[in-house]
Order: C-alpha cells, then sequence, then structure tokens
C-alpha cells in the first residue's frame, strides 16, 4: 500500500496558536520522503520561557528570520481540499495553521488530515503513551532532535507510512478528515 502525502510540525513562541516560530514540511510520494522544508519564523508574538525550554528557539534566533506571511505563498499548495496532510499531535498543528493564517488576514486553507497520535492509540494500543518519541521508538524510527519542527515532521511521515505498510491504508482512512 502507497500514500502520497504532506506530513507538518509547527513550533510555537508562546501559548498563542498564531505564534509560530519554526515550520517543517515532509512531502511523502509512494511510501517515499522525496523533499523536505524547514523554515524560522518570526512571530508577531512574544516568547514564552516554557515554549524555548522545548524547542530550544529564542527571539535572537528569529531575528532575521521570514514571518509566515512571506513564506505561505511557497507553501499553500499543499493545502488543498484533495491534499491529506499529517502530522503528531495534529489538532495542535492544525489550530497553529488556522490561527496563524488568520491572524494575518490570510484565506483559511481547507484539506484532508490525518493525526497519527490518533493512529497510533489505534494501531498501537499496549504503548505506554503515544508521544512522538515513544511511537518513533517503538517503531525504531530516527527521531535526532525531537521538537525539532523538521525532524519531528519527518517522524511523523515515518510512522504513517510504516502503519500503512503493515495494517493497509483501510484503517488509517477512518481517521482522515477535512479541515
Amino acid at each position: 500500500m502507497t500514500m502520497n502525502f504532506v506530513a507538518m510540525d509547527f513550533e510555537t513562541a508562546s501559548r498563542q496558536c498564531h505564534s509560530a516560530v519554526s515550520l517543517g514540511l515532509a512531502i511523502v510520494r509512494d511510501n517515499h520522503l522525496v523533499d523536505e522544508f524547514y523554515t524560522l519564523l518570526k512571530p508577531d508574538s512574544y516568547f514564552d520561557a516554557r515554549n524555548t525550554r522545548i524547542h530550544g528557539i529564542r527571539e535572537a534566533d528569529v531575528e532575521d528570520a521570514p514571518t509566515f506571511p512571506e513564506i505561505w505563498p511557497l507553501i499553500k499548495h499543499f493545502y488543498t481540499p484533495d491534499q491529506l496532510v499529517v502530522a503528531h499531535n495534529a489538532p495542535f498543528d492544525n489550530g497553529v495553521l488556522k490561527a496563524t493564517l488568520a491572524h494575518y488576514n490570510l484565506a483559511a486553507a481547507h484539506y484532508l488530515s490525518v493525526d497519527t497520535v490518533r493512529t497510533s492509540r489505534k494501531l498501537y494500543p499496549d504503548l505506554p503513551n503515544h508521544k512522538l518519541n515513544t511511537v518513533a521508538g517503538a517503531l525504531h524510527i530516527d527521531l535526532e532532535h525531537h521538537h525539532n519542527a523538521l525532524d519531528d515532521t519527518v517522524a511523523a511521515a515515518q510512522i504513517l507510512v510504516q502503519q500503512a505498510q503493515t495494517f493497509g491504508v483501510e484503517p488509517i482512512k477512518s481517521f482522515v478528515k477535512l479541515i
């Protein structure tokens, strides 16, 4: 069973959903990672020390980074109603995208979404938890820097590919929803 999709991961500067500070994308075609995209983002928000402790990105790191509206024209073609977008804890990442688009008065994106936390809970019920690093470890997926948007994105993509190869696409289809 082969799958084509885009995986995404955001890190945020604060609890404000529109405070995207980094974005990672992984493009998968026929179950193979064919391209990656990573960028720091200069948010229109304050930095919270708790978030910085999690991902290590400081305000000085993004001083010269592009803003989300500068990046959006380069990536918005991945967010169409016929495109599958995958994330581990997709409600968070979908929420960041939605809030960031709204914050900058950009049109809402509509796309198909799958959450690998949800698929992992269903397909691997015996794991102690379904955090990205736990699922990746159980599947022998290298997650070098947890909470690096690109590393997390690639791991989520590999999780979904392994799930499709092991269980088929049908169990995963039941988790797809239109955003």
